[in-house]
């Protein structure tokens, strides 16, 4: 087939991918589509939940007779025994005559699949598919990095603020976009924010009003244990975990106090300046609590401290149609200096969205 029917076929297998987000974690989506020798469509299918078939094991669970077909991955077919077996033997046996890969695997434990698929003789095409890459790319970070993908979220005015100059802010964003937020809520691992927005908002940080694919955990950072006992945050500790990230030196009776009503606590150590190593933090997330995709709800500081040590890998912007004209409005990060733009992170964009008068942009780390 020419490029240009690969690209199709790696398209659709990508799309359906999608559909696995928030279920499937720590693995990542992937999609698989098997095309016949005369060039149709006789299987598409997901990896649907962790644990379950895998895409290319469910594909061909409903193709039949696959002799001399074609595969279409969004992932490098696994070589190892996890929950299932390998999907690169499923392939082999079943006598698939040529695999097109959109990305390789970079877990060192399931690799190997293109080796294995060519050593028994059947024709591999990885392609660089910018879709399959970006469905890759929170596990990629997990394997290379050691820490979870970091999403930051935001709703904004046309003009850039996120709140009046007072701290008013509810709402920016309309009712469409607001159940947007909990609907992708259901589909993280946990949610971030700091602890100056607990005081202004006194938020809760639960999944509402969607159906939730998972349930987060929330996660505050919290130098000096300012969270109030009596916050929303507490109060709903038996809906959602509650972990509080904190230094050694915090005070002890606040510390007994929360933890006597449920809360977790962690504690690091601060630099001089008195911020936490958010990287160090985020490491903690994966390894400690299998923390896989971290969405970030939060004021400018924090927003902007994960800017500064280049630990946000995605950006989900709500733009509303206000604008405020106030330069002293709050803007949705700071903490940075830059004199130049070719000396600030670049991002790509990923996608826009119309909801009701909103719009949301996407954009992903370049």
């Amino acid at each position: 087939m020419s490029l240009a029917a690969d690209l199709r076929w790696l398209d659709l297998a990508a799309t359906t991918a999608a559909r696995g987000h928030g279920l499937v974690a720590p693995n990542p989506p992937v999609g698989c589509a098997i095309v016949s020798p005369e060039g149709s469509c006789i299987a598409l299918a997901h990896h649907r939940r962790c644990g379950d078939l895998h895409a290319e094991a469910a594909a061909l669970q409903q193709a039949g007779d696959v002799t001399g077909a074609t595969a279409y991955v969004t992932l490098e077919p696994c070589t190892h025994t996890g929950r299932t077996g390998p999907c690169s033997s499923a392939l082999i046996d079943a006598g698939i005559a040529r695999v097109v890969i959109g990305c390789l695997d970079p877990n060192p434990e399931a690799g190997g699949g293109v080796d294995a698929l060519q050593h028994a003789g059947i024709r591999v095409d990885i392609i660089d598919h910018t879709t399959s890459r970006d469905l890759c790319a929170p596990h990629r970070r997990r394997c290379v990095d050691g820490r979870p993908w970091v999403r930051c979220k935001w709703a904004q005015t046309i003009d850039g603020y996120l709140a009046t100059r007072t701290g008013h802010s509810q709402w920016i964003s309309n009712a469409t976009s607001r159940r947007q937020v909990h609907r992708e809520r259901g589909r993280v691992d946990a949610l971030l924010t700091g602890i100056g927005t607990v005081l202004q908002d006194d938020c809760r940080l639960t999944v509402r009003d969607v159906p939730a694919r998972r349930t987060p955990m929330r996660i505050v950072i919290d130098r000096d244990l300012r969270t109030p006992i009596d916050s929303q945050l507490v109060a709903t500790i038996d809906q959602a975990t509650l972990l509080l990230i904190t230094r050694s030196s915090a005070d002890a009776n606040r510390r007994s106090a929360l933890i006597e009503a449920g809360a977790q606590i962690a504690d690091f150590p601060v630099h001089a300046d008195g911020r936490f190593d958010l990287d160090a933090v985020l490491r903690h997330l994966w390894t400690q609590h299998d923390v896989a995709e971290l969405m970030v709800e939060a004021g400018p500081k924090l927003m902007g401290a994960l800017l500064r040590d280049q630990l946000i890998d995605e950006a989900a912007v709500y733009i509303a149609p206000h604008m405020l004209g106030d330069g002293a409005a709050m803007p949705p990060l700071t903490g940075m200096e830059s004199n130049r733009l070719d000396q600030s992170p670049r991002f790509r964009l990923l996608g826009t969205h119309q909801k009701a008068g909103d719009v949301l942009v996407r954009y992903i780390l370049d």
